[in-house]
């Protein structure tokens, strides 16, 4: 049995975090919500999750700024940057922190799942090749 797909809803609009809760909220996702950066690494402090929904712009700390903090403690943990100001510039950023996607509001709940489905196994398949290469040079 592959076990849950823990996923962190990062946003300051209630609404979103709510609608994205209630999407992926289910059998194979247990599903958190903060409102800002600062709460959002505390709780990965705490339990990193393996996907992360990431808003840009929030009060206090930005989204880029959490997204290299994750990325840099929690390097397993795959990021979903979802903005209501989407760039060109802005998507470059976060892929080259390391974002697994990048998605420009609004974003309905097929767009979501598949979103996390694809980050989910992305992560699955990093972690098979990483025990693979320990297992090669041993």
């Amino acid at each position: 049995m592959i076990e849950k797909a823990t996923v962190l809803v990062v946003d300051d609009e209630e609404v979103v975090r709510r609608s994205y809760v209630r999407t992926l909220s289910g059998e194979h996702c247990s599903v958190a919500a903060v409102w800002n950066g600062d709460d959002a690494l505390e709780v990965m402090g705490r339990h990193p999750f393996d996907i992360v929904l990431l808003d840009l712009r929030m009060p206090g700390m930005d989204g880029m700024t959490v997204l290299k903090t994750i990325k840099e403690k929690w390097p397993e943990s795959e990021v979903i940057v979802i903005t209501g100001y989407p760039a060109v510039e802005s998507a470059k950023k976060a892929v080259s922190l390391g974002a697994y996607d990048y998605l420009a509001k609004p974003v309905g709940p097929d767009e979501v799942i598949n979103a996390a489905n694809g980050a989910m196994l992305h992560k699955r398949w990093a972690l098979r090749c990483d025990q693979q290469a320990q297992r090669g040079s041993r």
